[in-house]
């Protein structure tokens, strides 16, 4: 076995074949970390030329002229064949050293142990427990916090869309089917629309008080991964307009058919029943007559960021204008990437994050319960590993950090 630097396009093609691909080792990833002044390096290792082992290590200098190097989603690697994982680690801390490297982060998109809806273990399930025992036995320590999720929700697309949706919770397909019939349609940002899309971000982001990117980040995501087809920025728009129009239309209809019915002689109880459906409809014109004013007659009220590679769709960011989430939107822009995730050929689709705490009690469950109302399965990840590779900066770092907490 021989350790080497790689080129970008040997890497991207054992990337693009890995059973641990992921988004996070595009090159186009870290051509986004350079523009925050990271550096990238592809390295590997190779038996017989063929490579066997590889990651994009990326590095920024931190204090005292050294450098903090961290794989992303990396190390694409097979966890439990220590021969190889022992010599790629042995080079990879020498590379790193080399380059005055104090700690070497990887957070490997690797299942520990499978799990059922609920966040159980499934009994006889995919164990990779050893994975851990293997990187503790090189040196590597469990995080203590992580950069990445360390939990997701992913939906298997091995069914017809209709059998999908069946499976569905009840509500989740009744806000589908609401969301339907108020004239929302998801379509694809287009560039001069980012701003638009980070600004709905933003008001669920300040809701729930999460950090946001900037701007700069998604055009850069944009120009890197939107322009070759491996990322989508989607827009949810309510036709306000023709929504007015149609329930409009509607009243009209129920107020003939109020006038039918007193003139045929109907029962009171049963003419009493459309009186009450027509107030519903004078309030409904009322609420979005009162948005149409506001907002004119089309309004964007979801935007959604999905990642499309490899096998997955993965809903990486997503937001919603409050006033607006009765409509149906949030759970129609996922029934309608999950549609294309399908159609286009796509063997699972990720719901990525969730907090890991299934306690309905917990500030954070209802992510978690949204995201189930489609379905799928809980993924509990290896977690984030650090390996010291100057002892001395290691501690000095980790003193600096616990002492600004």
């Amino acid at each position: 076995m021989t350790f080497e630097i790689l080129k970008e396009d040997e890497f991207r093609k054992f990337l693009d074949s890995h059973t641990l691909k992921n988004f996070m080792q595009l090159p186009e990833i870290g051509l986004l970390r350079k523009k925050s002044g990271w550096n990238v390096y592809y390295v590997g290792v190779k038996e017989d030329k063929n490579i066997v082992a590889a990651t994009m290590l990326l590095s920024h200098i931190r204090r005292f002229g050294v450098s903090e190097f961290y794989a992303p989603r990396g190390l694409l690697a097979d966890y439990e064949d220590m021969d190889t994982l022992t010599f790629f680690v042995s080079h990879l801390k020498s590379f790193i050293k080399e380059k005055k490297g104090y700690i070497l982060r990887i957070d490997p998109y690797y299942i520990v142990r499978e799990r059922d809806i609920n966040g159980n273990v499934v009994e006889g399930g995919v164990d990779h427990s050893r994975a851990i025992s293997n990187l503790s036995s090189l040196g590597f320590q469990k995080a203590s916090k992580c950069e990445q999720i360390s939990w997701s929700f992913s939906l298997d697309l091995d069914r017809e869309l209709e059998e999908i949706l069946k499976d569905m919770r009840s509500f989740t397909r009744r806000s589908i089917k609401k969301a339907e019939r108020n004239h929302i349609v998801v379509r694809d940002a287009e560039y001069e629309e980012l701003t638009l899309v980070k600004e709905i971000l933003d008001a669920t982001c300040n809701r729930k008080h999460f950090a946001n990117r900037d701007l700069a980040y998604f055009q850069n995501l944009y120009q890197l991964l939107g322009k070759k087809g491996k990322a989508r920025f989607i827009l949810a728009d309510i036709h306000l307009n023709e929504l007015l129009e149609e329930l409009t239309e509607s009243l009209e209809k129920e107020k003939k058919t109020i006038l039918k019915m007193e003139s045929d002689g109907s029962r009171e109880i049963k003419i009493e029943s459309h009186r009450k459906a027509l107030e519903q409809l004078e309030a409904r014109i009322g609420e979005v007559s009162s948005l149409k004013e506001t907002y004119g007659d089309v309004v964007s009220v979801s935007a959604g960021v999905f990642i499309t590679y490899g096998d997955e769709v993965l809903y990486l960011f997503g937001g919603n204008r409050e006033e607006f989430m009765h409509f149906g939107c949030p759970h129609y822009v996922q029934w309608e990437m999950i549609r294309y995730a399908k159609e286009n050929g796509f063997s699972r689709y990720n719901f990525y994050g969730i907090s890991g705490n299934f306690d309905k009690e917990d500030a954070s469950y209802g992510i978690y319960d949204f995201k189930k109302g489609f379905t799928g399965y809980v993924e509990e990840l290896i977690g984030e590993y650090e390996l010291s590779i100057m002892p001395i900066y290691y501690l000095l770092f980790k003193i600096i950090h616990a002492i600004k907490k």
